[in-house]
Protein backbone atom coordinates (compact mmCIF):
# COMPACT_ATOMS: atom_id res chain seq x y z
CA UNK A 1 0.00 0.00 0.00
CA UNK A 2 1.29 3.44 -0.82
CA UNK A 3 2.77 5.42 2.05
CA UNK A 4 0.69 8.48 1.47
CA UNK A 5 -2.83 8.91 2.72
CA UNK A 6 -5.57 9.32 0.17
CA UNK A 7 -8.71 11.36 -0.08
CA UNK A 8 -11.42 8.81 -0.21
CA UNK A 9 -14.70 9.60 -1.91
CA UNK A 10 -17.35 7.63 -0.15
CA UNK A 11 -20.33 8.58 -2.30
CA UNK A 12 -23.80 9.82 -1.57
CA UNK A 13 -25.27 9.38 1.91
CA UNK A 14 -29.04 9.77 2.08
CA UNK A 15 -30.73 11.64 4.94
CA UNK A 16 -33.29 8.83 4.98
CA UNK A 17 -33.21 5.21 3.88
CA UNK A 18 -33.20 5.07 0.08
CA UNK A 19 -36.18 3.30 -1.41
CA UNK A 20 -36.58 1.55 -4.74
CA UNK A 21 -34.30 -0.60 -6.81
CA UNK A 22 -30.69 -1.27 -5.88
CA UNK A 23 -29.39 0.58 -8.92
CA UNK A 24 -31.12 3.88 -8.11
CA UNK A 25 -29.21 6.51 -6.15
CA UNK A 26 -31.31 9.31 -4.65
CA UNK A 27 -29.38 12.57 -4.92
CA UNK A 28 -31.86 15.39 -4.48
CA UNK A 29 -32.09 14.97 -0.69
CA UNK A 30 -28.56 13.68 -0.14
CA UNK A 31 -25.24 14.96 1.01
CA UNK A 32 -22.04 13.95 -0.69
CA UNK A 33 -19.73 12.49 1.95
CA UNK A 34 -15.97 12.40 1.56
CA UNK A 35 -13.34 10.66 3.64
CA UNK A 36 -10.23 12.82 3.46
CA UNK A 37 -6.57 11.96 3.95
CA UNK A 38 -3.97 14.74 3.99
CA UNK A 39 -0.18 14.50 4.02
CA UNK A 40 2.72 16.94 4.02
CA UNK A 41 5.46 17.05 1.39
CA UNK A 42 7.31 14.26 3.17
CA UNK A 43 4.26 11.97 3.04
CA UNK A 44 3.47 12.24 6.76
CA UNK A 45 -0.22 12.13 7.63
CA UNK A 46 -1.71 15.37 9.00
CA UNK A 47 -4.49 14.70 11.48
CA UNK A 48 -5.08 18.07 13.20
CA UNK A 49 -7.03 20.06 10.57
CA UNK A 50 -10.49 21.59 10.98
CA UNK A 51 -13.36 22.10 8.56
CA UNK A 52 -12.15 25.64 7.78
CA UNK A 53 -8.99 24.14 6.26
CA UNK A 54 -10.91 22.50 3.40
CA UNK A 55 -12.69 23.81 0.31
CA UNK A 56 -14.79 21.43 -1.83
CA UNK A 57 -15.75 21.90 -5.46
CA UNK A 58 -18.24 19.97 -7.57
CA UNK A 59 -17.88 20.52 -11.30
CA UNK A 60 -15.56 23.43 -10.41
CA UNK A 61 -18.23 25.20 -8.31
CA UNK A 62 -17.56 25.68 -4.60
CA UNK A 63 -20.01 23.80 -2.41
CA UNK A 64 -20.85 24.42 1.28
CA UNK A 65 -19.45 21.99 3.85
CA UNK A 66 -22.30 21.06 6.18
CA UNK A 67 -20.72 18.33 8.33
CA UNK A 68 -17.21 17.52 9.47
CA UNK A 69 -15.69 14.66 11.48
CA UNK A 70 -12.08 14.61 12.73
CA UNK A 71 -9.75 11.70 12.14
CA UNK A 72 -10.66 10.21 15.52
CA UNK A 73 -14.28 9.54 14.51
CA UNK A 74 -14.98 5.79 14.64
CA UNK A 75 -15.81 3.49 11.73
CA UNK A 76 -18.21 0.62 11.32
CA UNK A 77 -16.29 -2.10 9.48
CA UNK A 78 -17.13 -5.43 7.91
CA UNK A 79 -14.31 -7.94 7.66
CA UNK A 80 -15.31 -10.14 4.73
CA UNK A 81 -13.31 -13.37 4.42
CA UNK A 82 -13.04 -15.65 1.39
CA UNK A 83 -13.52 -19.21 2.67
CA UNK A 84 -14.02 -20.79 -0.74
CA UNK A 85 -12.07 -23.77 -2.01
CA UNK A 86 -9.25 -21.60 -3.33
CA UNK A 87 -8.20 -20.59 0.22
CA UNK A 88 -8.28 -24.02 1.89
CA UNK A 89 -4.51 -24.38 2.10
CA UNK A 90 -3.86 -21.19 4.09
CA UNK A 91 -6.81 -20.76 6.43
CA UNK A 92 -4.61 -20.45 9.51
CA UNK A 93 -2.72 -17.50 8.01
CA UNK A 94 -6.02 -15.80 7.15
CA UNK A 95 -7.34 -16.21 10.68
CA UNK A 96 -4.14 -14.99 12.31
CA UNK A 97 -3.96 -11.93 10.07
CA UNK A 98 -7.62 -11.08 10.67
CA UNK A 99 -7.17 -11.25 14.44
CA UNK A 100 -4.14 -8.96 14.28
CA UNK A 101 -6.21 -6.50 12.25
CA UNK A 102 -8.62 -6.22 15.17
CA UNK A 103 -5.76 -5.17 17.45
CA UNK A 104 -4.83 -2.34 15.06
CA UNK A 105 -8.28 -0.72 15.05
CA UNK A 106 -9.40 2.18 17.24
CA UNK A 107 -11.29 1.15 20.42
CA UNK A 108 -14.63 2.62 19.27
CA UNK A 109 -14.58 1.06 15.79
CA UNK A 110 -17.44 -1.39 15.45
CA UNK A 111 -16.54 -4.59 13.59
CA UNK A 112 -18.64 -7.36 12.07
CA UNK A 113 -17.19 -10.52 10.51
CA UNK A 114 -18.72 -12.25 7.48
CA UNK A 115 -17.42 -15.08 5.33
CA UNK A 116 -18.47 -16.71 2.08
CA UNK A 117 -17.98 -20.14 0.54
CA UNK A 118 -19.86 -22.50 -1.74
CA UNK A 119 -22.74 -22.76 0.73
CA UNK A 120 -23.41 -19.01 0.83
CA UNK A 121 -22.62 -15.99 2.98
CA UNK A 122 -22.32 -16.41 6.74
CA UNK A 123 -22.37 -13.80 9.50
CA UNK A 124 -19.83 -15.00 12.05
CA UNK A 125 -20.25 -12.10 14.46
CA UNK A 126 -22.31 -8.89 14.39
CA UNK A 127 -21.10 -5.33 14.91
CA UNK A 128 -19.30 -4.98 18.21
CA UNK A 129 -16.40 -3.27 19.96
CA UNK A 130 -15.69 -6.46 21.92
CA UNK A 131 -12.43 -7.56 20.31
CA UNK A 132 -12.14 -10.78 22.32
CA UNK A 133 -15.50 -12.13 21.19
CA UNK A 134 -14.88 -11.04 17.60
CA UNK A 135 -11.47 -12.73 17.62
CA UNK A 136 -13.04 -15.88 19.04
CA UNK A 137 -15.48 -15.98 16.13
CA UNK A 138 -12.60 -15.69 13.65
CA UNK A 139 -10.44 -18.31 15.35
CA UNK A 140 -13.35 -20.76 15.46
CA UNK A 141 -14.30 -20.17 11.86
CA UNK A 142 -15.47 -23.45 10.37
CA UNK A 143 -13.71 -24.73 7.30
CA UNK A 144 -15.41 -23.95 4.02
CA UNK A 145 -14.94 -24.91 0.41
CA UNK A 146 -16.70 -24.76 -2.92
CA UNK A 147 -17.51 -21.77 -5.09
CA UNK A 148 -16.42 -18.17 -4.56
CA UNK A 149 -19.49 -15.99 -3.92
CA UNK A 150 -17.64 -12.69 -3.64
CA UNK A 151 -20.38 -10.36 -4.84
CA UNK A 152 -23.02 -12.08 -2.71
CA UNK A 153 -20.70 -11.48 0.24
CA UNK A 154 -20.28 -7.81 -0.65
CA UNK A 155 -24.03 -7.32 -1.05
CA UNK A 156 -24.71 -8.90 2.33
CA UNK A 157 -21.97 -6.77 3.92
CA UNK A 158 -23.58 -3.63 2.52
CA UNK A 159 -26.93 -4.67 3.97
CA UNK A 160 -25.31 -5.09 7.38
CA UNK A 161 -23.67 -1.65 7.15
CA UNK A 162 -26.95 0.00 6.15
CA UNK A 163 -28.09 -0.46 9.73
CA UNK A 164 -25.12 1.44 11.18
CA UNK A 165 -26.68 4.88 10.75
CA UNK A 166 -24.47 7.86 9.94
CA UNK A 167 -21.22 6.30 11.14
CA UNK A 168 -18.33 6.09 8.72
CA UNK A 169 -18.43 2.73 6.95
CA UNK A 170 -15.97 0.40 5.24
CA UNK A 171 -15.57 -3.17 4.01
CA UNK A 172 -12.19 -4.90 4.14
CA UNK A 173 -12.47 -7.96 1.91
CA UNK A 174 -9.80 -10.63 1.63
CA UNK A 175 -10.26 -12.56 -1.64
CA UNK A 176 -8.71 -13.74 -4.87
CA UNK A 177 -11.52 -11.91 -6.68
CA UNK A 178 -12.57 -14.88 -8.80
CA UNK A 179 -16.32 -14.87 -8.20
CA UNK A 180 -17.65 -18.14 -9.62
CA UNK A 181 -20.83 -16.77 -11.23
CA UNK A 182 -19.11 -13.75 -12.73
CA UNK A 183 -16.23 -15.87 -13.98
CA UNK A 184 -18.66 -18.24 -15.72
CA UNK A 185 -20.00 -15.25 -17.64
CA UNK A 186 -16.48 -14.17 -18.55
CA UNK A 187 -15.68 -17.68 -19.72
CA UNK A 188 -18.68 -17.69 -22.05
CA UNK A 189 -17.63 -14.31 -23.45
CA UNK A 190 -14.15 -15.47 -24.48
CA UNK A 191 -14.79 -19.01 -25.72
CA UNK A 192 -16.05 -18.04 -29.17
CA UNK A 193 -13.65 -15.23 -30.13
CA UNK A 194 -10.23 -15.37 -31.81
CA UNK A 195 -7.18 -15.35 -29.56
CA UNK A 196 -6.27 -11.89 -30.85
CA UNK A 197 -9.48 -10.46 -29.36
CA UNK A 198 -9.60 -12.39 -26.08
CA UNK A 199 -7.84 -9.71 -24.03
CA UNK A 200 -10.39 -7.02 -24.94
CA UNK A 201 -13.71 -8.83 -25.27
CA UNK A 202 -14.50 -8.80 -21.52
CA UNK A 203 -15.67 -5.41 -20.23
CA UNK A 204 -15.18 -5.72 -16.45
CA UNK A 205 -16.94 -2.47 -15.59
CA UNK A 206 -20.23 -3.57 -17.20
CA UNK A 207 -20.83 -6.65 -15.06
CA UNK A 208 -24.25 -6.25 -13.37
CA UNK A 209 -23.10 -7.73 -10.03
CA UNK A 210 -20.25 -5.23 -9.84
CA UNK A 211 -22.53 -2.33 -10.81
CA UNK A 212 -25.08 -3.35 -8.18
CA UNK A 213 -22.41 -3.41 -5.46
CA UNK A 214 -20.98 -0.05 -6.53
CA UNK A 215 -24.39 1.61 -6.52
CA UNK A 216 -25.22 0.22 -3.09
CA UNK A 217 -21.84 1.38 -1.77
CA UNK A 218 -22.58 4.88 -3.10
CA UNK A 219 -26.00 4.85 -1.52
CA UNK A 220 -24.81 3.79 1.94
CA UNK A 221 -21.50 5.66 1.95
CA UNK A 222 -19.23 2.61 2.11
CA UNK A 223 -15.54 2.45 1.20
CA UNK A 224 -14.25 -0.94 0.01
CA UNK A 225 -10.68 -2.09 0.63
CA UNK A 226 -9.94 -5.28 -1.35
CA UNK A 227 -6.96 -7.34 -0.18
CA UNK A 228 -6.10 -9.37 -3.27
CA UNK A 229 -4.67 -12.84 -2.64
CA UNK A 230 -1.81 -14.00 -4.89
CA UNK A 231 -3.89 -16.96 -6.11
CA UNK A 232 -5.95 -14.53 -8.22
CA UNK A 233 -3.02 -12.69 -9.79
CA UNK A 234 -3.11 -13.09 -13.60
CA UNK A 235 0.67 -12.61 -13.71
CA UNK A 236 1.21 -15.75 -11.62
CA UNK A 237 -0.67 -18.25 -13.75
CA UNK A 238 1.46 -21.34 -14.43
CA UNK A 239 0.31 -21.58 -18.05
CA UNK A 240 -0.12 -18.50 -20.28
CA UNK A 241 -3.48 -19.60 -21.68
CA UNK A 242 -5.08 -16.43 -23.13
CA UNK A 243 -8.62 -17.52 -22.20
CA UNK A 244 -7.75 -18.08 -18.53
CA UNK A 245 -5.52 -15.02 -18.36
CA UNK A 246 -8.36 -12.82 -19.64
CA UNK A 247 -10.70 -14.12 -16.93
CA UNK A 248 -8.16 -13.53 -14.16
CA UNK A 249 -7.33 -10.07 -15.49
CA UNK A 250 -11.02 -9.13 -15.55
CA UNK A 251 -11.47 -10.32 -11.96
CA UNK A 252 -8.50 -8.26 -10.79
CA UNK A 253 -9.75 -5.22 -12.73
CA UNK A 254 -13.07 -5.45 -10.88
CA UNK A 255 -11.28 -5.42 -7.54
CA UNK A 256 -9.54 -2.24 -8.67
CA UNK A 257 -12.90 -0.74 -9.65
CA UNK A 258 -14.38 -1.63 -6.24
CA UNK A 259 -11.57 0.31 -4.59
CA UNK A 260 -11.39 3.25 -7.00
CA UNK A 261 -15.11 3.94 -7.26
CA UNK A 262 -15.73 3.75 -3.52
CA UNK A 263 -12.58 5.63 -2.52
CA UNK A 264 -10.73 2.64 -1.11
CA UNK A 265 -7.45 1.14 -2.14
CA UNK A 266 -6.53 -2.23 -3.62
CA UNK A 267 -3.71 -4.01 -1.80
CA UNK A 268 -1.90 -6.80 -3.62
CA UNK A 269 -0.75 -9.52 -1.24
CA UNK A 270 2.33 -10.89 -3.01
CA UNK A 271 3.17 -13.43 -0.30
CA UNK A 272 0.90 -15.01 2.28
CA UNK A 273 3.13 -13.86 5.13
CA UNK A 274 2.29 -10.26 4.13
CA UNK A 275 -1.40 -10.53 5.06
CA UNK A 276 -1.05 -9.27 8.62
CA UNK A 277 1.06 -6.29 7.52
CA UNK A 278 -1.41 -5.30 4.80
CA UNK A 279 -4.32 -5.51 7.25
CA UNK A 280 -2.38 -3.27 9.66
CA UNK A 281 -1.75 -0.73 6.90
CA UNK A 282 -5.47 -0.52 6.16
CA UNK A 283 -6.20 0.03 9.86
CA UNK A 284 -3.56 2.76 10.04
CA UNK A 285 -4.96 4.44 6.95
CA UNK A 286 -8.45 4.56 8.45
CA UNK A 287 -7.10 6.46 11.45
CA UNK A 288 -5.76 9.29 9.25
CA UNK A 289 -9.07 10.15 7.57
CA UNK A 290 -11.37 13.11 8.10
CA UNK A 291 -15.01 12.99 7.00
CA UNK A 292 -16.57 15.91 5.14
CA UNK A 293 -20.14 16.14 3.89
CA UNK A 294 -21.26 18.84 1.47
CA UNK A 295 -24.50 19.84 -0.18
CA UNK A 296 -24.52 19.18 -3.93
CA UNK A 297 -26.42 21.51 -6.25
CA UNK A 298 -29.99 20.72 -7.19
CA UNK A 299 -29.78 18.43 -10.20
CA UNK A 300 -31.45 15.59 -12.01
CA UNK A 301 -30.49 11.96 -11.69
CA UNK A 302 -29.11 11.88 -15.21
CA UNK A 303 -26.38 9.33 -14.55
CA UNK A 304 -23.69 11.80 -15.57
CA UNK A 305 -20.31 12.14 -13.92
CA UNK A 306 -19.92 14.86 -11.28
CA UNK A 307 -16.32 15.97 -10.83
CA UNK A 308 -15.04 16.37 -7.27
CA UNK A 309 -12.09 18.51 -6.25
CA UNK A 310 -10.90 19.44 -2.77
CA UNK A 311 -8.33 22.02 -1.71
CA UNK A 312 -6.45 22.38 1.57
CA UNK A 313 -5.80 25.88 2.92
CA UNK A 314 -2.13 25.15 3.63
CA UNK A 315 0.07 25.23 0.53
CA UNK A 316 2.52 22.66 1.91
CA UNK A 317 -0.17 19.99 2.39
CA UNK A 318 -1.41 17.49 -0.18
CA UNK A 319 -4.88 15.97 -0.45
CA UNK A 320 -5.93 13.32 -2.93
CA UNK A 321 -9.43 12.63 -4.10
CA UNK A 322 -11.51 10.39 -6.25
CA UNK A 323 -12.42 12.41 -9.30
CA UNK A 324 -16.19 12.27 -8.67
CA UNK A 325 -19.37 10.19 -8.71
CA UNK A 326 -22.21 9.22 -11.02
CA UNK A 327 -25.50 11.00 -10.23
CA UNK A 328 -27.81 7.99 -10.44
Amino acid sequence: MAAFAVLFLIGLVPFAQAQGQDDVLKTETSLVQLNVGVVDRQGRAITSLTSSDFVVYEDDVKRPIVAFEPTQAPFSLVMLLDMSGSTVNFRQQIQQAAVRFLDALAPEDRVAVLSFNGKGVHKLFGFSTDRNRTAYAIINLSNGAGNTLLYDGLKESLKELAGEGKRRKAIVVLTDGLDTVVRNGDRQAVTSVPDSEVSTVIKPETNPDLVSVLNAADRHGVTIFPLALPSGDPKRLPLPDPLITAQYAAARARLELLADRTGGQLSDIRRLDQMARVYAEVAANLRTLYSIAYQPPAQTRDGKWRKIRIEVAHADLIARTKPGYYAR
